[in-house]
């Protein structure tokens, strides 16, 4: 089994509502997104899946938070901009994107700070 992954940012604000204590006031983040596929084989290059198609598809949807409040941002206008539910809607973003491919998405993290981080795996 092959695991690839790629990892980009976005920096965006945000506030919790309903969250009892300061992050239910406007505040901003450097969000760091890894997304984790994997493959049971190479293709005859030897990749598993190439770094750049899936840096794109990541880039494509990180695109429309980047530089945003994204409680203003579907479908955060509706949820709480959590870190667990940017997780999940990054995966159920991405995952459409790899229909046809040789691989499985397996986990879409989300980092708000270096040392704070959501790994959102579907059962």
């Amino acid at each position: 089994m092959y695991q690839v992954s790629i990892e980009q940012h976005f920096d965006a604000a945000h506030f919790l509502r309903g969250y009892q204590g300061k992050c239910e006031a406007l505040h901003g983040h450097r969000f760091r997104a890894v997304a984790k596929v994997e493959a049971s084989g190479i293709d005859e290059v030897g990749m598993a899946y190439d770094f750049a198609t899936l840096k794109g598809h990541l880039r494509d949807i990180l695109s429309r938070l980047d530089h945003t409040c994204l409680n203003d941002v579907p479908p955060f206008d509706k949820i709480n901009p959590s870190s667990e539910n940017i997780a999940r809607t990054i995966y159920n973003e991405l995952k459409p994107k790899l229909t046809g491919a040789p691989v499985v998405l397996a986990s879409v993290e989300v980092w708000e700070s270096p040392e704070s981080r959501v790994a959102y795996i579907p059962d």
